[in-house]
């Protein structure tokens, strides 16, 4: 299979945002706090979504994180005051990736999650809110929320456990254990592991054979699968 020429759709301070053949890919890129995210990450992942939302020529998002030790490890703990994140430029006490959240659910375009790595905290909410879950051998899936006195009311628990289901999820919630991509496979939680070396070309595989369908079809049947599962939405507020 073809290498994907990507190239830069815009510049960004945290993230990474390319295109190419149809596909946009927006990259956590953070390694040295293994792609923490912070206001500033959130705010740039939701332009770089909104644009590939738009743009007329993509038809499928990659959402992935910089190098193989981790997809994203969630908020950045470093630079959490005692009230939460504080929103750059405005100062709004906020973090923002609810709303991150609910556009990756209503965006009418497919979005994979790449993960390499460790997907924990907030990001493995990421991950589960993602269309598809493609990971590599090395992946690591974690909740930690309960461990720092955090959780997720909304999608994170509620859509966590329309897929794998109700004891799975509280156990993944209760304990705060790790499971391995085989775990994660078995339970539902991602549709494929495949070796590191091997991640990105068969998510892009992935990718292509959906562009080579019909963009329409794809759009409403996102509508019609999250239909299932729509009232969800409101407990984001909680």
């Amino acid at each position: 299979m073809s290498a994907v020429n990507w190239k830069s759709a815009a510049e960004y301070t945290d993230i990474r945002y390319e295109k190419a053949e149809g596909i946009a890919k927006i990259t956590i890129n953070r390694p040295h706090v293994r792609n923490a995210f912070r206001p500033l990450t959130v705010s740039e992942m939701r332009t770089a979504l909104q644009d590939a939302r738009d743009d007329q020529e993509i038809g499928v998002i990659i959402l992935t994180g910089e190098g193989p030790e981790a997809f994203c490890s969630g908020g950045d703990q470093k630079i959490r005051g005692d009230a939460g994140y504080k929103e750059e430029g405005t100062g709004v006490m906020r973090l923002n990736v609810l709303d991150f959240q609910r556009e990756i659910r209503t965006c009418p375009k497919p979005i994979i999650a790449m993960v390499a790595g460790w997907a924990v905290g907030g990001g493995h909410v990421l991950h589960v809110m993602c269309d598809l879950t493609i990971a590599a051998e090395n992946a690591q899936f974690m909740q930690t929320g309960p461990k720092v006195g955090s959780f997720d009311g909304g999608y994170g628990a509620s859509y966590l456990a329309r897929i794998v289901g109700q004891k799975k999820a509280r156990e993944i919630w209760f304990l705060c254990r790790p499971y391995n991509a085989e775990q994660a496979e078995k339970m539902g939680l991602v549709n494929t592991v495949v070796p590191l070396e091997r991640l990105e070309e068969e998510t892009v595989q992935w990718c292509r054979e959906i562009l080579a369908n019909s963009h329409m079809a794809i759009r409403c049947l996102k509508a019609g699968l999250n239909a299932d599962c729509d009232g969800q939405a409101g407990l984001q507020e909680l």
